[in-house]
């Protein structure tokens, strides 16, 4: 868009002059140059138009007036002493032109916020994640400028060669860090492993189970802490998932009726999901908390009155979003509050349930001892009765009846032992 313009008028005393135009951005200033017409020659007139419009110098004459007049969106470019025909081309140059000014402001702040990033990555002895997010956030918001057309070609194209500079600088630091890290989380995760692998060997020795389970959810909770890469998270997850289905395994069976459709698995996966949802809501707010502390001290330090309007919407804006996200976060704790006391509610009836079905099979192995004790009492006394109706053999019988009348005696009593020791475990369930 040019910033020159060329347009014959009159000065106050009717006399016929060039009037030249030549908008300084930076200094929200218009220069104005009037010539005489007399002055004005065919070869500077042609310069005037064919060059110096287009932004080339010229060399003026001497004797040339100059006037120096702020931009202003109500006052004409020209001063009341001195007209033109071509008001049109003027009220278009000042239409035209406060876009400029304001564009070439909006320039200035992005290469003043440029070379901020410019020292910070300057500073940086090693890959630095924050400064990488802040130069990607910049990239972002002059893209959304250039796409909205408010910034020139000419400026984007700064802008984006050097923000292209620091981005190449960062991505030799992020090599060199990404090796140090991947080298930190594969030691971690040999010492995770080797962890869990305890615990499955203990699992599988016939340990106590619940202590192992505990301990389990102890690795679990502090899981998210681990500094993984994502390609060790993801293994070391699968394996700690692996621990936890071999411990139910052990605890329930292949096919467990508590197993994974039971209340208590599934209000564990809703509260590991839960966690999972609480952590990413507590980094969204801490990342919300850092941009508020950015543009809260970008706002403090603002000189242009443009820049200072907009870090305070966005002030407002980000306020807004981390409230929001903290009343979630609140809700989700409270929903976390409930399902730990849920699962310590179905732990406790889990456990009840195992006591009760140890007891219901104790139960019914001395139902089946007194019934099969009762059974052979039975056939002794059918013997015995046999044995009495033969009183030819009485003689010859009479030591077999003594040996039956002894088998008849000892089940029996056996048989009102047993009894007796059901019936005091069904009082001690009863206790």
């Amino acid at each position: 868009m040019k910033t020159n313009l060329v347009v014959w008028g009159e000065n106050a005393q009717k006399e016929k002059v060039l009037i030249l135009l030549d908008l300084l951005p930076d200094e929200n200033k218009v220069i104005i140059y009037t010539v005489p017409e007399g002055m004005v020659t065919e070869e500077l007139e042609r310069k005037l138009m064919d060059e110096w419009r287009l932004g080339v110098p010229v060399e003026l004459p001497e004797g040339v007036h100059k006037i120096e007049r702020v931009l202003s969106v109500s006052d004409s470019l020209l001063p009341v002493d001195l007209t033109t025909e071509r008001t049109d081309i003027i009220q278009r140059a000042q239409t035209q032109w406060h876009f400029v000014v304001l564009s070439s402001k909006l320039n200035s702040a992005y290469q003043s916020e440029l070379a901020d990033l410019q020292e910070k990555v300057k500073s940086l002895s090693a890959y630095s994640q924050d400064a990488w997010d802040d130069l990607k956030n910049f990239w972002q918001k002059v893209q959304e400028q250039v796409r909205d057309k408010n910034l020139f070609a000419e400026h984007a194209s700064i802008l984006r060669e050097s923000t292209n500079h620091l981005f190449t600088a960062l991505k030799d630091l992020k090599s060199s860090f990404e090796h140090e890290v991947e080298k930190a989380s594969s030691e971690i995760l040999k010492e995770f492993n080797s962890s869990i692998e305890t615990i499955e060997n203990r699992i599988n020795e016939g340990s106590r189970l619940q202590s192992l389970f505990d301990e389990l959810k102890s690795i679990q909770n502090s899981f998210k802490d681990l500094k993984f890469i994502r390609e060790h998270r993801t293994a070391a997850w699968e394996k700690l998932d692996g621990a936890f289905k071999l411990l139910k395994e052990k605890k329930y069976g292949s096919h467990p009726a508590t197993g994974e459709g039971s209340p208590l698995v599934r209000i564990q996966r809703r509260y590991e999901g839960l966690i999972s949802a609480i952590d990413k809501m507590q980094v969204s707010i801490d990342r919300d908390k850092s941009d508020l502390d950015f543009h809260n001290k970008k706002a403090s330090g603002a000189e242009r009155q443009l820049e200072a309007l907009v870090s305070q919407a966005k002030l407002a804006m980000i306020q807004d979003r981390i409230s929001s996200k903290e009343e979630k976060l609140a809700e989700m704790l409270k929903t976390k509050s409930e399902l730990d006391s849920r699962m310590h509610e179905l732990k406790h009836k889990e456990v009840q349930k195992e006591e009760h079905e140890k007891f219901e099979l104790a139960k019914k192995a001395v139902q089946e001892k007194i019934a099969n004790e009762i059974k052979q009492a039975s056939v002794a006394r059918e013997v015995e009765t046999v044995a009495s109706e033969a009183p030819v053999k009485k003689e010859k019988a009479a030591p077999k009846a003594k040996s039956i009348a002894k088998k008849v005696v000892t089940p029996i009593e056996n048989a009102i032992e047993t009894a007796e020791a059901i019936g005091s475990i069904v009082d001690a369930r009863k206790d």
